[in-house]
């Protein structure tokens, strides 16, 4: 317990550089995206689930799915409050989760880090209720597990660091796409779209808002990484 609550040596400069440079071609490459989104996906179905039960409705399932969609289905109040901050959950929750891995990163809490990760991918993994949604959560929080217990103090750093700054860059792709497809007429039933029937608030105001916590989280989370 004080190997995971206490702190790990500040990597080599090399190491913050190098896994900034490969998280960025992850996201900035499609080929590469399309399966490394899943990571995206799950933290977008967690932060709706997490606010789901915070706020007081009963999460029934979280499904996640081999084209990178995914889909939590909660019970409650079909207007209100709750449903609101559940569908707005969604887009700033891997940005959000970026920005408190810099947080731990900056004050030298690597190994806790890595154990939040998996606690948090356990907790998820109770609700998925879906093969593919399955397979993906556990080999997802396998991989921080072996790295937690496995490896010394250069590769936790060096997975920690990608991890972060990959969910602080892939944070900021998918409302991206969400525009472009919105632009096309696609996705009726986005969030964006789901929050302006329920609020009366235009769907390009939430987009908006989704646009400007990724922004803000990657430019908080990159000063805290890069030690400015």
């Amino acid at each position: 317990m004080t190997q995971v609550l206490g702190t790990q040596p500040a990597p080599d400069a090399w190491i913050v550089y190098v896994t900034a440079v490969c998280a960025l071609g992850l996201v900035a490459l499609r080929r590469l995206w399309l399966p490394a989104r899943n990571a995206i996906t799950i933290a977008h179905e967690g932060g709706h689930g997490l606010v789901a039960l915070v706020t007081g409705r009963r999460l029934e399932s979280i499904r996640l799915h081999s084209d990178t969609s995914g889909l939590t289905v909660s019970r409650g109040r079909p207007t209100g409050l709750g449903v609101v901050l559940t569908l707005a959950a969604g887009y700033p929750a891997a940005p959000l989760l970026g920005l408190g891995g810099a947080a731990l990163l900056g004050t030298r809490h690597v190994t806790l880090l890595l154990w939040i990760a998996t606690a948090l991918l356990l907790a998820m993994l109770v609700m998925v209720r879906n093969a593919y949604g399955i397979l993906t959560v556990v080999l997802t929080g396998a991989a921080f597990l072996l790295v937690s217990w496995l490896t010394g103090p250069n590769v936790q750093s060096a997975f920690a660091y990608a991890a972060v700054w990959f969910l602080l860059l892939g944070g900021v792709r998918p409302a991206f796409e969400l525009q472009a497809k919105r632009r096309h007429g696609g996705t009726p039933d986005s969030d964006a779209d789901q929050l302006s029937r329920l609020t009366q608030v235009p769907a390009g105001v939430w987009l908006f808002f989704f646009h400007a916590v990724a922004i803000s989280a990657l430019i908080g989370g990159g000063r805290w990484l890069l030690g400015i």
